[in-house]
């Protein structure tokens, strides 16, 4: 079986600028409005509809340690028909989904539903949430990033029970990153 060689030199992390940059440009997004919750649901969401295990696991782990109920976290895979999310948050969630599929399928539809619920300003940061969760999500499925062990252990509890598994992003000690983002 052929194996990933090495696969940490071309990480992020052993890009100084780019990943400094790119924490950054975390560090704007994440926060604005319409907020930390929703920005990292919209992420999470956008992560598995683009199957990037990786990114999923620290998007469902971001909302645990910001103190987002377990229940609502491992309900992102049902959102449309659960109870815990409001018609606000649905919008927010189909429009990431829609956005984050291969080819995009945002429509007219899609633009009016985010506009009763979210301003120009909220739109914009969900759009550049989700456009930051389709770079990390590209990056890291391509590069198989084996994840760390605490964002794994936390999915593998958390998650597992709704089929979720960390899939190609496992590898050696040398390997894998050293701490969560969170």
């Amino acid at each position: 079986m052929l194996m990933y060689e090495n696969r940490q030199q071309w990480d992020l992390a052993a890009w100084p600028e780019m990943y400094t940059k790119f924490k950054e440009l975390g560090a704007i997004i994440f926060p604005a409005p319409p907020g930390f919750e929703t920005n990292m649901m919209v992420f999470t969401v956008a992560s598995l509809t683009a199957g990037c295990r990786h990114c999923q696991a620290h998007g469902a782990y971001g909302l645990d340690k910001m103190g987002t109920n377990i229940d609502k976290i491992q309900a992102l895979w049902t959102f449309e028909t659960s109870e815990l999310f409001d018609d606000r948050e649905r919008a927010a969630l189909r429009f990431a989904m829609a956005a984050a599929s291969v080819p995009n399928s945002v429509g007219a539809d899609n633009h009016s539903d985010l506009r009763q619920h979210y301003t120009d300003e909220e739109a914009r940061t969900l759009i550049g949430v989700i456009s930051l969760a389709g770079f990390l999500n590209r990056y890291n499925d391509t590069l198989a990033t084996v994840t760390d062990e605490e964002s794994v252990s936390w999915a593998a509890t958390n998650l597992g029970p709704l089929g979720w598994d960390i899939g190609k992003h496992v590898g050696s000690t040398e390997e894998q990153r050293p701490q969560s983002p969170w």
